[in-house]
């Protein structure tokens, strides 16, 4: 029966691509299926792994091995550097399509140190070797190649550029795990803070779910998941652990984003559309880390719907990258020659290309920026009008009051 890796990738196209990798690594190299047994193999198996496979027990075969390591490297979101039955090492990484496992690259096995007689002990220990058969393993050890520790890790990232375009799925479904990963640990480090802060549990941070809000109409995408994983991390401290616990409020989140975004100057029926397909998405998610994620595609959605996109995306990716700079110097004297310095473009070019983009003047967006950190200031804080003035870049509070009240229809004092 034809493997179905095959089906997606041409057998020539998998053997030409191991071929070149071992003529330029010297490792060792097998591509497997979703069994773990090997299609293609460049390089051979070392003599060692032949007498060392013979007292593995059948239900737990190099194979099986192979293919636990690859679920790993699939949740982790990266290729998997990892220790064989014979604590040899290898790196593995694994071929996705459709959210289907379809095999994986081998690259192995291989030393991080100059081999001696205490990994064989080890070994004799576990698998009962006869001192014959641990004399043969020590004698055939001196074959297995010697990688330096950093070496391995630029092998790693070469497997990744090598063979990650090789199915699209493959790439995507890594890039998201390893996004679902990083996520969930900054959420956890929010739960800590929490802990640590021996935080009372009263009302839910609504001010810091407007602070998401004002962020996401501003087009901040990375500052509105900044907000949002640190929102979940007080639902999770505060409600429990479980899908349900974030579920109703995920939910209620959705429709406040595309509300927002509406605000904000986004096409209405775009808008209500991409909330229906949300909502029908988050209702069928069944993860935790599934849930967190999809909201912050949401956050990413509504934030994105804040540019025009019939520019091209080259301009859109220059605008996005403006928007984070001001968002991380919003408070110091910044200047539009500032901030097209830092994209590489003429302030002219960049202004109009910003202004298209965004609908606002580089001025009239920072200011908007500005005005949105005063109120999270104003609502949180005892400082004076002034030092929030100053604080969120105004050279003075009678300035500050006029942009303002332009923005929200009241005066600062008033707000507070």
């Amino acid at each position: 029966m034809k493997p179905l890796l095959y089906s997606i990738v041409p057998h020539k196209t998998l053997q030409s691509m191991a071929e070149t990798f071992y003529a330029c690594i010297h490792l060792s190299i097998q591509i497997i299926n979703e069994q773990g047994e090997t299609l293609v193999s460049e390089g051979g198996t070392h003599q060692f792994c032949r007498l060392f496979q013979k007292h593995l027990p059948p239900s737990d075969t190099c194979g099986k091995a192979h293919v636990d390591a690859s679920k790993q490297a699939i949740s982790i979101g990266e290729p998997y550097i990892f220790e064989c039955h014979a604590e040899l090492n290898h790196i593995v990484f694994p071929l996705i399509s459709k959210q289907t496992f379809l095999g994986s690259i081998l690259v192995g096995p291989f030393l991080m140190d100059l081999p001696d007689s205490i990994l064989i002990s080890n070994l004799t220990r576990k698998y009962h070797f006869t001192t014959d058969q641990a004399l043969d393993l020590y004698d055939e050890l001196s074959t297995i190649p010697v990688v330096q520790p950093s070496s391995v890790s630029h092998i790693s990232r070469l497997l990744f550029y090598l063979f990650s375009n090789l199915i699209a799925d493959s790439k995507k479904e890594l890039q998201k795990n390893r996004q679902k990963l990083l996520q969930q640990s900054r959420i956890n480090e929010s739960i800590q803070r929490y802990k640590e802060g021996n935080l009372r549990l009263s009302s839910y941070p609504y001010a810091k779910e407007r602070e998401l809000l004002g962020k996401v109409k501003l087009g901040d995408s990375q500052g509105a998941n900044a907000i949002l994983n640190d929102l979940l991390g007080y639902v999770l401290f505060s409600r429990g652990t479980g899908l349900e616990a974030v579920k109703p409020r995920a939910l209620e989140l959705c429709s406040l984003l595309s509300r927002t975004a509406i605000e904000g100057g986004a096409p209405a029926d775009s808008m209500l559309a991409l909330n229906s397909q949300f909502l029908k998405n988050l209702q069928q998610t069944t993860t935790l880390d599934g849930m967190c994620h999809m909201l912050q595609e949401v956050v990413e959605a509504f934030s994105e719907s804040m540019f025009c996109h019939d520019l091209p995306l080259k301009n859109n990716d220059i605008v996005k990258k403006a928007i984070i700079y001001i968002s991380e110097n919003f408070n110091t004297s910044l200047t539009l020659e500032d901030v097209s310095d830092h994209v590489h473009l003429h302030p002219s070019y960049f202004s109009t290309v910003f202004k298209n983009a965004t609908g606002s003047s580089f001025k009239e967006y920072l200011n908007k920026v500005r005005v949105e950190e005063s109120k999270i200031l104003l609502q949180n804080t005892d400082f004076s009008i002034i030092d929030i003035a100053v604080a969120v870049g105004f050279e003075d509070q009678s300035y500050f009051s006029k942009v303002f009240k332009k923005y929200t229809g009241t005066t600062p004092k008033q707000f507070r």
